[in-house]
């Protein structure tokens, strides 16, 4: 008796065993960790290319608007000796375009690259969003300031990232924020400022300029291939150039935009 009583004790505890740890290693197994994201992959900077040119308009340059800033008694006293104009389209000496992103479309799918610490500002000075472009990398973050003795308010308006709306009242503290999907490119409005605009341009890689008003842009570090450029401007649309890069080699393209 006393043997089939300690026999069936020992059977038990084995069963007990055996089934915890069996619903032990289903847990483990359904608590798994996701994959981690792939490291950036690393550019040989010995045998990397680059990319640079000029951006231009054709034709007759376009004549800046001039913007009604009446609304707001602060704003107006800014501009009273020199009205504030649209940089909807700024044209500088030779016909080069500035405000144009340029940045590698196509060519990088097969890599990964490390996003950027180093904060980009937009400032709200004079009644305008200065610069009136900037172009970041994905989760890159974004400092907004207000210089102004006025409230103003930032709204980006994206298609596919998070909506936000934030006031920053006058000199407040910065805000900063971050896009976590490409998109080219994000208008940001003032809902109390109906003038003031600005664009943001979200991109996966570091492979982006913003022209100044000399029109020009230079992509450095590019590793070698095939590439598609594209060029952005809120007015005059997009234009897409392809380019094959060697090691070591510097390749020149040139966009022109027309007025539509």
């Amino acid at each position: 008796m006393r043997f089939r009583l300690s026999f069936a004790c020992m059977a038990l505890a084995c069963a007990v065993v055996l089934g915890g740890c069996g619903k032990k290693e289903k847990e483990d197994e359904g608590a798994a960790a996701p994959a981690n994201a792939p490291a950036a992959t690393p550019v040989d900077s010995a045998s990397a290319g680059s990319v640079s040119g000029t951006v231009k308009f054709e034709g007759a340059a376009p004549k800046p608007a001039r913007l009604k800033t009446e609304a707001d008694p602060y704003c107006a006293k800014m501009h009273t000796s020199a009205p504030l104009t649209s940089e909807e389209a700024v044209v500088g000496a030779g016909g080069a375009l500035a405000n144009v992103v340029v940045y590698v479309k196509t060519g990088l799918e097969n890599r990964t690259f490390e996003t950027s610490k180093n904060a980009v500002e937009l400032n709200q000075e004079g009644c305008e969003y200065k610069p009136h472009v900037i172009a970041v990398q994905t989760n890159q973050p974004v400092t907004i300031i207000n210089s102004d003795d006025t409230t103003h308010n930032i709204h980006p308006t994206p298609a596919n990232n998070p909506d936000w709306n934030k006031s920053q009242g006058p000199k407040a503290e910065k805000i900063t924020q971050s896009f976590a999907r490409e998109e080219i490119a994000i208008p940001v409005k003032c809902n109390i400022h109906g003038w003031m605009k600005s664009y943001i341009a979200v991109f996966k890689h570091p492979y982006f300029k913003v022209t100044g008003k000399d029109g020009t842009f230079d992509l450095q570090n590019l590793p070698a291939g095939d590439y598609t450029l594209g060029a952005w401007h809120e007015k005059y649309g997009k234009s897409e150039q392809k380019v094959t890069v060697g090691a070591k080699e510097a390749k020149k393209v040139d966009f022109v935009f027309k007025a539509s």
